[in-house]
């Protein structure tokens, strides 16, 4: 089952993978499995859709590993094991993985990618294999060519050994699908498609490929909940010029979905969920005529492909920038959800005393308030309650095993989400229910400092999000502070809480540029190591900027806040800050005080609203 592991103070268990290594390392000559003998075995966070979040029968590396986050890649050589993840997971990554493992803390000085420490380690023409649908183009040719060039090989394998090894491997879901109504989606699924068909006779594309999971789901004006916390379900689709298919389970197809997709324009060939289907699909498509793939797509699908445009997903775009109703509805719902937010903090101020609440409990408590909102569908992600050293674990989630009482003397993060018909939230809070001490008011305010300064920022129409980092993260580089994970992510309208293409990040990667309807989170932090964690997350919409100027008659943009949660005034030292950032904090919570309090006086929930006003007087 596992063991107990000593790990900063706090017992962790970590789970005992040696005979689960061992059997995947026999695989490696297994002639069932692989027609040649291979030297080691790679195993990604993903799953055939390339999905950040999986369901359980995807996480094949929790199966090997124990690590239950939802960013890694392992490595399973002969002798070896190794595991990276990002800084969000190093913590993490050290308590749950046993001594089998070697953690590679990504994004940390001397710490090799994987595709450079692979070549280094193995000797000359040995063989790594992979499960082609789990790598998209781009990643297999990473390791491709690093492999090459160093004499060895990576081999596509048609089955997957973890899954030939995983005996109690959880069933697929097939759980409800729903059709989401115009009045949210402000703008119909044929529609859509016929903007999609545009993009193909521009690229001169017969079809388009699509197994992105909350692209389809869009496209379609459906929701699901297949995988926990994000309303997708199991699909695929190809868009071609004339004809639709959607690859669906018989059993996910309600009258009700039926009647939705329903259509006298567009008729919608409706074929049996499976990667087989997909394949015979694409193979009777592929010709002459090109089919468009991006590179995000499995290399499964590319290696079917002799013809094919690989651009983005003309899908990703119009689905980041939102209409007029999605940005309405996101305002909506987080309305909705900051009454939740502010009646668990009121609480927690008149409960933490009392040493009644505990992480698990707390989070608890503020899940069943958000489930009281309406429209309420589910959570967008589990909740990150954490106090103290446990804050600095920067997705931490409490077990049983590691739950700590919240208390007077500690920082409390809350970092907490909820799925509406209307929208998506997720928003943090950091919070002391006693006196914090000058090092943690001084953190607090530097990092209270960089969210003010990305969310004033004005700048031109298509500026790329690595561009504003270094706003966010100035004060604390001041004084020689920083923290290991992105600024911003896009946040998806009823769908992922981590959407793309664009972001906010110190990597200049392949963020897109910022446009008007965008939203994206502002969420700068600090975290002291077996002491605590600060973040300050809100989401943000892109909106035009009025300036006095328009150079060149480029449009210029800004950011309008959507979140409105009171930010703690004793946790900012207003030494520290500039008279215009005080007038931020004073303007921000004189807005949070008129909207929400309004949707307090409304559900009539008066303590709170008192609580409200006495946590948004203007600071001076």
């Amino acid at each position: 089952d596992g063991y107990i592991v000593p790990y900063k103070n706090k017992m962790t268990r970590a789970k005992n993978t040696t005979q689960i290594l061992k059997q995947l390392r026999l695989c490696f000559a297994n002639v069932e499995l692989v027609e040649q003998p291979i030297d080691g075995y790679i195993v990604p966070y993903q799953d055939q859709h390339q999905s950040e979040y999986l369901a359980p029968c995807d996480r094949r590396i929790e199966y090997v590993s124990g690590f239950t986050g939802s960013s890694g890649l392992a490595i399973v050589l002969k002798k070896k094991a190794a595991f990276w993840t990002d800084g969000r997971y190093h913590l993490q990554a050290e308590s749950q993985l046993d001594s089998n493992w070697t953690v590679m803390k990504d994004g940390l000085a001397g710490v090799p990618k994987p595709e450079d420490w692979l070549p280094s380690t193995l000797k000359a023409n040995e063989k790594v294999g992979i499960d082609p649908f789990l790598f998209s183009k781009k990643q297999y040719e990473k390791f491709h060519k690093a492999l090459k060039a160093a004499g060895n090989e990576l081999v596509p394998l048609a089955k997957n050994l973890v899954d030939a090894v995983w005996q109690d491997r959880p069933a697929q879901p097939a759980n409800k699908i729903i059709p989401l109504a115009l009045e949210y989606t402000g703008q119909s699924w044929e529609a859509k498609i016929e903007l999609i068909r545009e993009k193909l006779k521009s690229e001169k594309a017969k079809a388009l490929i699509v197994t992105a999971l909350d692209e389809i789901a869009w496209l379609f004006n459906l929701r699901g909940s297949d995988i926990d916390y994000n309303p997708v379900f199991f699909s695929f689709a190809i868009i071609g010029r004339d004809f639709v298919d959607l690859f669906l389970r018989e059993e996910q197809v309600s009258k009700e979905v039926e009647a939705h997709l329903k259509s006298a324009e567009i008729p919608i060939t409706l074929s049996p969920y499976s990667t087989n289907a997909l394949v015979e699909k694409i193979r009777s498509l592929d010709g002459p005529e090109k089919l468009w793939a991006s590179v995000k797509e499995s290399q499964a699908i590319h290696m079917l492909l002799k013809n094919s445009v690989t651009n983005e997903s003309p899908i990703q775009l119009p689905k980041a920038i939102k209409n007029e109703s999605e940005i309405g509805g996101m305002k909506s719902a987080h309305i909705r959800d900051a009454v939740a937010l502010c009646e668990y903090l009121y609480w927690l101020e008149n409960e933490v005393p009392k040493g009644t609440v505990d992480e698990i409990s707390g989070a608890t408590y503020l899940d069943k308030l958000r489930s009281k909102q309406a429209d309420f569908v589910s959570l967008s992600f589990p909740t990150i309650s954490s106090v103290g050293p446990n804050g600095a674990v920067i997705h931490y989630f409490p077990t049983e095993a590691t739950k700590r009482q919240l208390n007077t003397d500690e920082i409390y993060l809350v970092d907490s989400g909820g799925q509406y018909l209307d929208g998506t939230t997720d928003v943090t809070r950091t919070v002391h229910f006693g006196t914090p001490t000058s090092f943690q008011k001084e953190c607090f305010t530097r990092v209270l400092k960089g969210h003010i300064g990305l969310a004033c920022v004005i700048f031109p129409d298509k500026t790329k999000g690595h561009q504003l980092d270094v706003l966010a993260r100035q004060a604390l580089w001041k004084v020689g502070l920083d923290y290991l994970h992105g600024t911003g992510h896009g946040v998806g309208s009823f769908l992922n809480v981590h959407e793309g293409p664009q972001s906010i990040s110190s990597r200049a990667t392949e963020d897109a540029p910022m446009q008007e309807g965008m939203i994206v989170s502002d969420e700068p932090g600090y975290y002291e190591d077996n002491s605590f964690g600060i973040r300050i997350e809100s989401l943000v919409v892109t909106v035009k900027a009025t300036t006095p100027n328009q150079y060149k008659n480029v449009q210029y943009l800004t950011f309008e806040p959507i979140t409105l949660v009171p930010l703690m005034k004793k946790m900012i030292d207003t030494h520290l800050l500039t008279a215009d950032e005080i007038e931020w904090v004073n303007a921000y919570h004189a807005q949070c005080r008129e909207i929400i309090g309004k949707e307090l006086e409304k559900q009539n929930k008066q303590d709170v609203l008192e609580w409200l006003k006495r946590e948004t007087d203007r600071k001076s």
